[in-house]
């Protein structure tokens, strides 16, 4: 029975996640729909990690959850409101309810939100590239890296200058195409149930889905203290950049390391790891001296 409902848990969450969610914006209600969907699949994933966890070590409290539910609740919310409140502003002046531009407004809903998810993920890859490469990036992105395990209250532990920067990538390039708000706003919603399956620590076995979307066993490795193995899996939602980029890493035959975070120091307390990046831009190391 396990072994069955690791296949198939992934695709069935998500798909209840979006299915609801879409009940919510036929409706007229998605923001209701959104936190019901949201919160409901969090508890679910919180449940399963304790029922069928994917390594027993990551149950065990690493004195960060306060952190963590700080990240999620006031870097990560907040930067992404302010970053898409910005991106519209900035590229569209006022938020396109249509579609404009170079959008094929004429597609059904799910084409124009499954081609809103390829081109936001090319955003998003080069954000999340650049925050391993670069070095200043990298100082507030090695928040989100400092942690020991993987669970699902952790999945939004980005400081706040992290959350601009990939929001700010990913909408942008949406934006720029003309696509409307509700288009944007569905590739939100997707990412976030995303975010939560792939960090979440459940024994999930993908399969194909592994050359389709992000999943918690490509993830696993991206959280490698390695570099050759942390430094790959970029995609948010989809695979796809990582395939034509050579940076998709699943071997095979091996499990990804219980031994994860990263050897830069930083700080335990919430305000320092606020104060991180601004502390450490006199000399920042490169993703791969840093680990």
């Amino acid at each position: 029975m396990r072994g069955l409902l690791s296949r198939i848990l992934w695709p069935a969450l998500l798909a209840l996640c979006i299915a609801g969610y879409w009940l919510g914006w036929a409706s007229g209600h998605p923001v209701l729909a959104y936190n019901v969907t949201y919160f409901g699949l969090g508890a679910v994933l919180l449940l399963l990690e304790q029922r069928m966890p994917y390594e027993t070590v990551w149950l065990k409290n690493d004195g960060q959850i306060l952190n963590d539910v700080a990240h999620t609740a006031l870097n990560k919310g907040i930067g992404q409101m302010l970053a898409t409140v910005g991106t519209f502003v900035g590229v569209s002046a006022v938020a396109p309810a249509a579609a404009s531009g170079w959008w094929p407004a004429d597609w059904p809903l799910a084409a124009q939100v499954a081609l809103a998810l390829v081109v936001g993920e090319f955003g998003l890859y080069w954000a999340h590239r650049l925050g391993h490469e670069w070095g200043v990036a990298w100082q507030w992105h090695a928040i989100h890296h400092s942690v020991t395990r993987l669970w699902v209250v952790n999945t939004g532990r980005f400081h706040f200058l992290d959350s601009l920067w990939k929001a700010g990538f990913a909408l942008t390039v949406g934006l720029a195409m003309g696509a409307p708000k509700d288009v944007v706003l569905w590739m939100l919603a997707i990412t976030t149930y995303v975010g939560l399956l792939t960090h979440c620590n459940i024994d999930m076995r993908c399969g194909i889905l592994n050359w389709v979307f992000s999943t918690p066993e490509l993830h696993r490795w991206h959280h490698s203290r390695d570099p050759v193995e942390g430094n790959t899996n970029y995609g948010e939602n989809l695979i796809l950049w990582d395939m034509l980029f050579g940076t998709r890493y699943l071997p095979a035959g091996r499990r990804p390391p219980v031994d994860i975070g990263t050897d830069d120091t930083v700080p335990h307390g919430f305000l320092g790891q606020l104060a991180h990046p601004f502390r450490s831009w006199s000399k920042p190391p490169l993703r791969g001296e840093a680990d």
